[in-house]
């Protein structure tokens, strides 16, 4: 039996987690969940699951939270906050960690499961992208075990089967890989007239043409910033440089990502568009489990299609290559840049063509630190978010 913490329970990733382990009642067994305002459905979640422990956001949000399972009958343990979450992922009760909380509020926590040498489901980009050295650091000292959740990072890591199961560190990057190649889909805007931007809504970028996801992340596909995010991820992953890295478009989102070998090979991973399959093959590596996916059928889809990247029509890609090459804290001010973008983006205050305006003000006005811990890390996603939030005021004006 396998015990778990779900970080982000209420999240599209939460929620397919939460239904793989459902098909598995006598393999996995919840430990604990959180999410950060959503009471109601996390309270559902808790009267299915039976977690020790739940962790939300606001002493208010526990507040709710424990009346709805005291009325519920459900002896769930109520908390809130960073350290909370911090404790949920490193407690010596449990054995994995879905590190499944979306943007930099999941560094912390997810930092925790690393140095408590927890088995490590990485859905949360951001902790790679903000402190990748730090957070490396952490899992090969304590001897944790980290599975990438992400699509493309886990076909990658089934694509590398000379890794044996362990992700590894920047030095010992892989022997006889010549290329890694990212697949995208390209977003609702693959093909729309890059002049129409402008005009764009939450609404239209929202409406990811294959994946169902949050709001955040839907909008990040449709710049390709989520991307841009993934191409630093994998650097810090698989131990490849900028130049070893290649973003390809792939509008049917079969092939997750593949890996070129030095000899000519190329291997892929292939599926349908459901999160449910690396979530399944995270949790049972390496083992396979049952996911609830259907299988593929390649004479449905008939036709794979593959182009490159405009960085014209996705100028957050070209940020993000930008970052991971200029290193240090670089990739810290553009993620903290782009999640305030995105936000405004999302509230109505900027256009989607402005987004990559404000992340590329604040990358190239703010000094590089240096990223040696995780104090100078957050200190320069502070002075990120501070600088996008007045240059986007300016623009408002």
């Amino acid at each position: 039996m396998q015990r778990i913490t779900v970080l982000g329970a209420t999240g599209s990733i939460g929620v397919s987690t939460l239904d793989v382990v459902a098909r598995h009642p006598g393999r996995y067994a919840v430990y604990a969940l959180s999410a950060h305002s959503r009471v109601e459905e996390l309270a559902a979640q808790c009267v299915q699951f039976r977690p020790a422990r739940a962790v939300v956001g606001t002493a208010a949000a526990a507040d709710r939270l424990a009346a709805l399972l005291r009325a519920a009958g459900v002896k769930t343990e109520v908390e809130w906050g960073e350290q909370a979450l911090c404790s949920i992922a490193s407690a010596p009760e449990v054995d994995s960690v879905m590190a499944a909380i979306v943007g930099a509020a999941g560094l912390a926590p997810t930092l925790a499961a690393a140095r408590a040498g927890k088995k490590i489901l990485l859905a949360n980009k951001e902790a790679l992208v903000m402190s990748g050295q730090l957070f490396m650091d952490a899992v090969h000292e304590s001897g944790a075990v980290l599975l990438p959740i992400d699509s493309e990072h886990n076909a990658i890591f089934q694509s590398m089967p000379q890794f044996g199961g362990r992700v590894p560190a920047v030095r010992e990057q892989a022997a006889g890989v010549a290329k890694i190649l990212l697949t995208a889909s390209g977003g609702p805007f693959l093909t729309r007239d890059v002049a129409t931007l402008d005009a764009v809504t939450p609404e239209q970028a929202c409406k990811h043409p294959n994946w169902s996801m949050g709001r955040k992340i839907s909008v990040d596909s449709a710049t390709m910033m989520n991307k841009g995010l993934e191409v630093i991820e994998a650097h810090w992953l698989f131990g490849a440089p900028a130049d070893q890295i290649e973003v390809v478009i792939h509008p049917q989102s079969v092939i997750h990502s593949m890996v070129s070998y030095v000899d000519g090979s190329v291997l892929a991973q292939l599926g349908n568009p459901d999160m449910r399959t690396p979530i399944a093959h995270a949790l049972a590596y390496p083992e396979r489990i049952a996911s609830g996916v259907a299988q593929l059928d390649l004479t449905q889809i008939a036709t794979l299609q593959f182009e490159k990247p405009d960085f014209t029509r996705f100028p957050c890609l070209a940020l993000a290559f930008d970052a991971l090459r200029a290193g240090g804290t670089a990739p810290a001010l553009l993620n903290a840049a782009n999640e305030v973008a995105v936000q405004a983006f999302l509230d109505r205050k900027i256009g989607f063509r402005q987004i990559d305006r404000v992340i590329a003000q604040v990358v190239d006005t703010l000094p590089h630190g240096d990223a040696h811990s995780i104090d100078a890390v957050l200190a320069q996603d502070a002075a990120a978010r501070a600088a996008a939030e007045a240059c986007i005021a300016g623009l408002a004006a």
